[in-house]
């Protein structure tokens, strides 16, 4: 197991347009930090933003999980573009002719993915467990390590997302046409979601979009702007309240572990039956 994640990390590190990616992606991650120092005047009112409680445990823990899942679109990016070198520069088949088998060859690229997903997720940890020890009002430890399940529905969230990346990398063959592949699959998906909500009975729609995979997993973590106690302020003052379910529904996370399985096997299919 470790080998063929050494081998697969040679490669991308010996990359240069994935190196930069990887890097930048973890500096995006790291820039969350800056959101604290956003501070404007508007006439007599001063504004910071870590003033408004967004690093405060443990809305932390969904905030931030929810702003830098943007990020994920970079290292989806390096996961289309490394199967893309696997066929242009021919090592698909020199790692087969060398040894190792489509099974090995599939196992290490998820095994990748898997890394990116865990090292991401334990990256976010650190990052807002220190930006909350310094801004949050609440520094009990039972507050500090509550809504931990955030972090677990990041770490699926980009566990599917780059799992369909892979699968798309192996069916496209091209990075560029894999990107593009997947911009389609996200407006297929709206699409099949608009019709039903115009020709299905109330509800269907909704439920049936449950199930499809890029929307299961932005349904992972939900947006958390509305659960501030500034925008439930403005809300109350106009006479709207807000009945959301903020936590990460147990199906969701079913949904998108049942899709990687699927992607993952769907990679293995087509590469057996692919002539290399």
């Amino acid at each position: 197991m470790l080998r063929l994640l050494q081998i697969e990390f040679i490669k991308l590190w010996n990359n240069r347009a994935s190196k930069f990616l990887i890097i930048s992606y973890f500096v995006l991650l790291t820039s969350i930090a800056l959101i604290a120092a956003i501070k404007f005047d508007i006439g007599p009112i001063q504004f910071h933003l870590a003033e408004q409680g967004i690093f405060n445990f443990p809305y932390i823990w969904h905030f931030n999980t929810f702003i830098t899942a943007i990020f994920k679109l970079f290292l989806a990016i390096v996961i289309v573009s490394m199967m893309a070198n696997e066929y242009s520069n021919k090592t698909l088949k020199q790692n087969l002719i060398d040894g190792l088998s489509k099974k090995e060859f599939i196992w290490s690229k998820f095994l990748t993915v898997i890394s990116f997903s865990l090292i991401s997720t334990v990256f976010v940890f650190i990052i807002s467990l220190i930006l909350g020890l310094i801004f949050s009002d609440y520094n009990e430890l039972p507050i500090i390590f509550s809504d931990l399940e955030y972090l677990f529905a990041f770490f699926v969230k980009l566990l599917g997302f780059f799992s369909f990346c892979l699968f798309l990398g192996i069916f496209v063959k091209r990075s560029a046409f894999a990107l593009g592949f997947l911009i389609i699959w996200q407006a297929l998906e709206g699409i099949a979601f608009g019709l039903m909500k115009w020709k299905a009975p109330d509800g269907v729609a909704e439920n049936v979009s449950l199930l499809f995979p890029l929307n299961a997993m932005a349904n992972l973590i939900k947006e958390p702007f509305s659960r501030l106690g500034a925008v439930k302020s403005v809300a109350n003052q106009i006479g709207e309240e807000f009945t959301k379910n903020y936590g990460v529904e147990w199906y969701t996370v079913l949904i998108v572990l049942a899709w990687t399985a699927l992607f993952i096997y769907l990679s293995y299919v087509l590469l057996k039956k692919r002539d290399l």
